[in-house]
């Protein structure tokens, strides 16, 4: 194959050897006894290209200039006598294909050695089967040709496979700098999306801090808060019962001055009658311990009594009610609910606190709203009939020296 039959111009050493003329029939072949056209495959298969250079330069002691086509050609030269080269290269084709060259070793005719060179063929590994086969004892020259044959149409099929191939391996590698372009593209991408999302989420760990801080705050307010409003009602005794009252307070009077204002219309609607004379009050004479009988005139006045006994109840609606007042009664915390003690202090007119049988909560109550609102207010120790008359006859004389009887405001 190799047309160019010369020597290496860096070997001036080689001597050429001439080959045995006559082989035993059992010893493999040497590398300088086979054919000159079994050289150039057997080289350019059996042997990588950088191992032959390397082993040129050692025997020429690194002084090799040529190139690779020049290399290959001076030691399929060399091949075809025994020499320091061709020795090196018989010795290493030895020693790479070994496992082959055993599995040959059990061929005992041609037949056999062209079966184990087919079935390598068939099986793409034909480096060590070549050598293998042609250095076989068996190997005869119809078989060594029929085996350069082979080689060749494989080395010219194995150039179309690595043509084939290179066009692929040109187009995968395009195909992979565009996908490292684009690799390169979307881990940018990533690595800012990333970059994105985590000051997100630093900015949102941080509102979510302050968010809990103010929490805390809040909800330190608010305990502060209700410290101080548990204060302030330990401070206010009963404050839940007055706010009630309170309310129920101004209730009343907004009833109050709804019936006012009902009343007025209703007088304003009555025809008025021919000026006469009022009629006379009821009179209350009461015996006041030899002292002279006194008229009682309370009309249109509403009364609260306060305290007394309860069985008396009764007759003190009796005997106010004959002087023309309307009757209220408390008994001044002792069954009665004494919250209710000030919105009947306020739809009063007169007051009447008999001290004797009242609450001491209840006397200050009644003793303190009079004070602040100036309402008329008379004091009885003992809760007699006659105590109460002579209250009754004390306030109806205060009214009389006032000229304001039998008026209701």
């Amino acid at each position: 194959m190799c047309d160019k039959d010369q020597a290496l111009p860096a070997i001036s050493n080689c001597h050429s050897a001439s080959a045995d003329s006559a082989a035993l029939a059992s010893r493999r072949r040497r590398l300088w006894e086979l054919s000159h056209t079994c050289h150039c495959p057997l080289v350019g298969v059996g042997l990588p290209l950088a191992y032959l250079r390397k082993l040129v330069g050692k025997m020429t002691n690194g002084r090799v200039l040529a190139d690779d086509y020049e290399v290959h050609v001076g030691a399929v030269t060399e091949c075809g006598a025994r020499n320091r080269l061709s020795e090196a290269l018989q010795k290493e084709l030895e020693r790479r294909y070994a496992p082959v060259i055993l599995r040959f070793r059990v061929a005992k005719s041609t037949e056999q050695v062209a079966s184990l060179w087919r079935s390598a063929v068939a099986n793409g590994d034909v480096a060590g089967a070549f050598w293998a086969g042609l250095t076989h004892a068996r190997c005869d020259a119809e078989l060594e040709e029929q085996m350069c044959r082979d080689l060749h149409m494989i080395q010219h099929q194995a150039g179309a496979c690595v043509r084939a191939d290179m066009g692929k391996f040109t187009a995968l590698q395009e195909d992979h700098a565009r996908l490292t372009h684009e690799l390169a593209r979307l881990q940018q991408r990533n690595q800012a999306l990333t970059q994105e999302k985590t000051g997100e989420l630093e900015r949102q760990e941080a509102q979510l801090l302050r968010a809990r801080a103010d929490a805390i705050g809040k909800d330190a307010v608010i305990d502060a808060l209700r410290a101080e409003l548990a204060q302030l009602q330990a401070a206010v005794p009963e404050l839940e019962s007055r706010t009630r009252l309170l309310e129920r307070l101004a209730q009343m009077d907004e009833r109050e001055k709804e019936l006012r204002l009902q009343i007025t219309e209703l007088k304003q609607a009555q025809p008025r009658p021919a000026v006469s004379a009022p009629p006379p009050a009821p009179k209350l004479e009461v015996q006041t311990g030899g002292k002279l009988k006194m008229p009682i005139r309370l009309v249109d006045q509403s009364v609260l009594c306060v305290g007394g006994r309860s069985g008396n109840v009764a007759t003190y609606r009796a005997l106010i009610e004959r002087v023309g007042a309307q009757f209220a009664h408390h008994d001044g915390g002792l069954e009665d609910n004494a919250n209710l003690l000030d919105s009947s202090l306020a739809a009063a007119d007169l007051v009447i606190c008999q001290t004797g049988c009242i609450s001491h909560s209840a006397y200050w109550r009644v003793k303190d709203y009079c004070k602040r609102t100036g309402k008329r207010c008379v004091f009885i120790d003992n809760p007699s009939i006659s105590s109460l008359a002579r209250g009754l006859q004390e306030v109806s004389g205060e009214l009389a020296g006032q000229g304001a009887v039998g008026t209701a405001s």
